[in-house]
């Protein structure tokens, strides 16, 4: 009986372990943390063996292969020595890939692959395909082929996720956007966390899909270093010969493989160009699919925003607070603050990634008329931001940070949360920390 060892007890792990139990293998389960109790009725429910808060060495390495959750680094202990011990260590996803003969819709990038995911599996879902919602979003790739049965998988993938991805495929593979993020991850080196974005493409053939952002240099660097035998098809702010979407006097206009159709941008239900693009790249994978232009479109328009990501609260004495907890790197703002067409008081902070904000400098000097800093360790912001803004304060809560916005806040100005930084300092995670600031605005009289 094949050994199978799994690290980490959340959705990607406990999944990966219920899928290696339905195949008939032997499984352990370790976590160096706290398993949720919710994956311990999961682990219990399955009679699969697990441990919480260290790792047996002996039951790992006894192992003929083990799945390491997308969280753990290739640095961490266990997983040097298991190296070491050449036991291979696979993803979830390249776990799940051998037991289903699905199309995978998979989609990465920097910013925007929730969005574009929801987006496409909203299509999808509508056109009544039998689809799936997996990855970063919705349940683990592994417990739905474990469990039950698509035709479709539409998956959200991080860098962190095809990192141990080895012969699993894409059927259309979607990349967005490739900006400085997780650097600390890939030794602060771009051309590695690139690289690991590009490991979408591999093992796709000549009947497989690439969707890209044409106007990505970085994208555009890396793939003049790749061969691929899949069919391109790249999107646009602007009409180029190749481009398969493309902007037009106000409408998004599509061309996949001779099929063609177009939609106001003014009738899309995301706005900001950041969701053109997303936009562009979700209707795409649904012509790849051969869904009806029309299903597309209606999709298109009437499909609700990610919660999280650019998502209104309320509007109180004429001011308007936004949530956009989910963005965690300096180009996520970038997009929120390009959106943005009143005076922003601005909420920043949180986990450096090794930032470098100088790209949204432009939008900090001409939108942005205070900053409230809301971290543990705001100095980096402070240096900065300094002289580009009139005001900077700083909060050590949530509800003192609400607080400030709301007295430095007039008449027709945003209270925009979007804070650059991960949430780990103050807040369990970006969840945590846009829903903190949905009550605490709510809470507002």
């Amino acid at each position: 009986m094949k050994k199978i060892a799994v690290l980490g007890g959340g959705e990607s792990g406990v999944g990966a372990a219920v899928l290696a139990k339905v195949k008939g293998m032997e499984v352990w389960l370790s976590d160096m943390g706290t398993i949720a109790q919710k994956y311990k009725d999961t682990l219990q429910e399955n009679g699969i063996d697990w441990e919480e808060g260290h790792h047996t060495e002996s039951k790992i390495l006894d192992a003929d292969e083990i799945v390491k959750s997308p969280g753990i680094p290739l640095t961490a202990p266990i997983i040097v020595k298991a190296q070491s011990k050449n036991i291979p260590i696979i993803s979830e996803i390249e776990f799940a890939g051998r037991y289903t003969d699905a199309k995978m819709v998979c989609i990465t990038g920097s910013n925007g692959k929730t969005t574009t995911t929801m987006l496409t599996y909203h299509i999808l879902k509508n056109a009544g395909v039998n689809v799936g919602l997996a990855g970063n979003v919705g349940k683990s790739l592994a417990l739905q082929v474990a469990k039950e049965h698509h035709d479709v998988y539409v998956v959200e993938l991080s860098s962190f996720q095809l990192d141990n991805m080895y012969e699993f495929k894409a059927n259309v593979a979607v990349l967005l956007n490739i900006t400085p993020d997780h650097l600390d991850r890939y030794d602060h080196k771009m051309e590695n966390y690139a690289a690991a974005k590009f490991r979408i493409m591999r093992n796709q053939t000549k009947d497989d899909a690439f969707i890209y952002w044409q106007d990505d240099p970085i994208i555009a660097a890396q793939l003049r270093q790749v061969e691929t035998e899949a069919r391109l098809f790249p999107f646009s702010a602007r009409e180029t010969p190749e481009s398969a979407a493309f902007m037009r006097d106000g409408r998004l206009e599509f061309n996949v493989e001779g099929d063609s159709w177009e939609i106001s941008a003014d009738e899309l239900s995301l706005r900001g160009l950041h969701n053109i693009y997303n936009s562009m790249a979700a209707g795409i994978s649904a012509s790849l699919l051969d869904i009806r232009k029309d299903d597309i479109r209606k999709s298109l328009m009437d499909f609700e925003a990610v919660e999280h990501r650019l998502e209104y609260v309320r509007t109180l004495r004429g001011v308007r607070y936004i949530n956009d907890s989910k963005a965690t790197n300096v180009n996520s703002t970038w997009y929120a603050l390009e959106s943005m067409k009143s005076k922003v008081v601005l909420v920043l902070g949180g986990k450096d990634k090794g930032n470098d904000y100088s790209e949204i400098e432009e939008f900090v000097r001409d939108k942005v008329k205070a900053i409230v800093c809301l971290g543990v360790d705001n100095r980096k912001l402070h240096d900065f931001f300094r002289d580009k803004v009139a005001v900077m304060e700083d909060a050590g809560s949530m509800a003192e940070c609400v607080a400030k916005c709301e007295a430095l806040a007039s008449e027709g100005d945003t209270v925009l949360l979007s804070p650059c930084c991960a949430s780990f300092d103050l807040f369990k995670s970006y969840e945590d920390r846009g829903s903190q600031f949905k009550q605490c605005v709510n809470e507002l009289k």
